[in-house]
């Protein structure tokens, strides 16, 4: 799973009129952050609409709300308030300046003055250099898909003078878990920016593409959706948009998939049939429910090295909601792990990663970060267990390495997504020395 716990509370719920509405939009959000500042999460959660109060009561708001100074330092004060408009909704943007981090608030106000969606993240990083003159290659927009479905993506091509008679090499890069952006933004950090760049420069074309939940978030309104319809599908499509273009070798389209995309690698082989190899990158190997499960623990010790009563309610809610989705029968949004459908999360236990890239049969290069927080130590070493006596299968452990496959210290933990990085150039190298060999 790409998006660490921290610094998210993404809340969308319908919700009720106040008696009295404030006269703007940034009235209602800069109460709202009033509110939480006081500690008066009753108030907070008085603003809230009937579902969302009832999914995120004021002990919810106050545990992670006090939970964000032990992640992102003392808090500092906030910047002006830009609202932005469509389909009758106001979000209101709250620059959060913390001590190690620079956060956003965003409260999503109708036209009645509802509060219908309350979200914190890491600040978004500054716009992305342009590519140089002189750097190799150079980068278009792509679309994934046709109609007004398709998801716009960006293509870096090697220049024309490097192509061999067939075409380039190319690779489709996929998500982790969450609504990504064609970079996998994460905080001031950009890793599939960071690979696309680094392959293309090195002779292999790279497409990167907004993940559907990112920009199309009304094709899953109904909540009847599973993980294929998610991830699966589109990359399917992206393999077969990236063989059809000019300039490309059709048998050397590869697939990198990060985190719940490596996940599911094996599977997007499976369906296209076109795949010529995969990349697993920080991919696990057990069901996500279990990893959800295990990294709320993790996550709860990491700043303080204990487990508060708060955090402790919240991991017994999350198993009860685990076991409430595998027992079968239905299950109401706001009691489900993360609000996602029950479907959803049962079509990710049909998941069998190690077995279905045993049964798919191409060329693997599986990369795991030692330092990991997310996907860990288990899933790497079932990966080995279930592949190791495969001659098409190579593993690269990097010691120093996070996530997001970048270096970061010993002990830096949760705080580390929030400071600017980069993936690790050794990484990039050994993954373009791969496709090369194949």
């Amino acid at each position: 799973m790409t998006r660490p716990a921290l610094l998210l509370l993404g809340l969308l719920a319908c919700a009720t009129a106040y008696a009295q509405p404030p006269s703007s939009a940034s009235d209602i959000a800069l109460r709202l952050l009033d509110r939480l500042d006081a500690r008066d999460y009753a108030a907070a959660e008085s603003a809230f609409g009937e579902r969302m109060a009832a999914a995120v009561p004021a002990e919810k708001l106050a545990a992670v709300w006090e939970s964000l100074p032990a992640q992102a330092g003392a808090a500092r004060g906030r910047g002006a308030p830009t609202v932005s408009t469509g389909d009758g909704v106001q979000m209101v943007v709250v620059p959060l300046h913390y001590e190690k981090a620079e956060l956003v608030a965003k409260v999503a106000v109708d036209a009645t003055g509802a509060i219908i969606g309350f979200l914190i993240q890491p600040a978004p990083p500054a716009a992305a250099a342009a590519v140089a003159a002189d750097a190799g290659f150079t980068e278009r927009d792509f679309s994934v898909g046709d109609g007004n479905r398709a998801l716009p993506g960006t293509l870096a091509m090697p220049d024309a003078v490097h192509a061999p008679p067939r075409g380039v090499p190319a690779m489709v890069l996929v998500h982790g878990s969450g609504a990504t952006d064609r970079d996998e933004t994460i905080g001031p950090n950009r890793p599939f920016l960071d690979i696309a760049r680094g392959l293309a420069s090195q002779g292999i074309a790279v497409l990167r593409y907004e993940k559907r939940s990112k920009v199309r978030p009304q094709d899953f309104a109904s909540g009847d959706f599973g993980i294929d319809d998610e991830t699966t599908d589109d990359a399917v499509a992206a393999v077969a948009a990236l063989r059809a273009t000019k300039g490309i070798d059709p048998e050397r389209v590869f697939v990198l998939g990060h985190s719940q995309g490596g996940m599911m690698a094996p599977r997007i082989a499976a369906h296209s049939g076109h795949v010529a190899g995969l990349v697993l990158l920080a991919a696990p190997a057990r069901p996500l429910l279990d990893i959800l499960v295990e990294q709320n623990v993790r996550l709860a010790v990491l700043d303080d090295g204990k487990t508060s009563p708060q955090e402790a309610e919240a991991i017994a809610t999350l198993r009860q909601q685990v076991a409430a989705v595998r027992a079968g029968g239905p299950v109401p949004l706001d009691r489900s792990p993360l609000h996602q459908s029950a479907t959803y999360w049962r079509s990710t236990d049909a998941v069998h990663p190690v077995e279905e890239a045993k049964a798919v049969a191409r060329p693997m290069l599986i990369l795991q970060g030692a330092r990991d927080i997310q996907v860990v130590d288990a899933d790497w070493q079932a990966w080995k267990a279930g592949l190791h006596a495969d001659p098409d299968v190579a593993f690269r452990l990097y010691p120093t390495l996070n996530h997001l496959g970048i270096a970061v210290g010993e002990d830096e933990g949760l705080a580390a997504y929030s400071r600017e990085g980069h993936v690790d150039p050794a990484l990039i190298a050994d993954v373009a020395e791969w496709i090369r060999a194949h």
